[in-house]
């Protein structure tokens, strides 16, 4: 091979092969992103960010296109941090922005209480609070996950989430870099408390 450390330089080879994209800010990643994993998911979507408000307000007809999901057989879940939690308080605090942490949370509520109340809340359509004792951990890492690929937001410091970077992930292999992003998401999902939808 001709220049192989040059090549070996340039050519993913290890965990890294499963970075489809990275981008500096979620901002950045581009609408039509979220939409094609959306569409394209035919098993399960977890959205495990904190507040998750910017899917509906981002996508055209998230609600229906999540409806349409739902009624295929994909599973739907959405694990969202506690609007009167201490964690929320102190990330308010931290934020100081108008459109506030709890108030984010509210409209993810409010929207998934809708798709409830249309009756898809039967088995295809989930919804959890991390726990008190995971919700630092929630509202510092956001995984969104569609089927085999994932979308996730480490938040800096005193950032949105919109100004945080995010990771485009697609699964190759065991216990590769999804893999560990996926348990993370499933380990809060599985100790949050349930929220009823009708």
């Amino acid at each position: 091979m001709i220049w192989p450390k040059a090549v070996q330089e340039r050519v993913k080879s290890g965990h890294d092969r499963e970075i489809i994209q990275a981008y500096p800010y979620r901002s950045a990643c581009p609408s039509t992103v979220w939409g094609e994993l959306t569409e394209g998911a035919t098993d399960q979507i977890l959205l495990a960010g904190y507040t998750n408000y910017f899917v509906w307000l981002e996508q055209p007809a998230f609600a229906d296109t999540l409806r349409r999901k739902i009624d295929s057989g994909c599973r739907v879940r959405f694990l969202l941090g506690d609007p009167e939690g201490e964690v929320t308080r102190q990330r308010e605090a931290i934020e100081d922005v108008a459109l506030s942490v709890s108030t984010r949370v509210r409209i993810t509520l409010e929207q998934l209480e809708r798709l409830g109340r249309l009756g898809v809340s039967d088995g295809g359509l989930e919804a959890r609070f991390s726990s008190a004792e995971d919700a630092v951990n929630h509202v510092s890492l956001s995984v969104f996950r569609f089927d085999d690929e994932a979308l996730v937001t480490p938040h800096l410091a005193t950032l949105v989430g919109h100004d945080s970077p995010l990771l485009h992930l697609r699964r190759l292999g065991d216990r590769g870099m999804f893999d560990r992003f996926a348990e993370h998401a499933e380990e809060l999902w599985t100790r949050g408390r349930p929220i009823p939808l009708r």
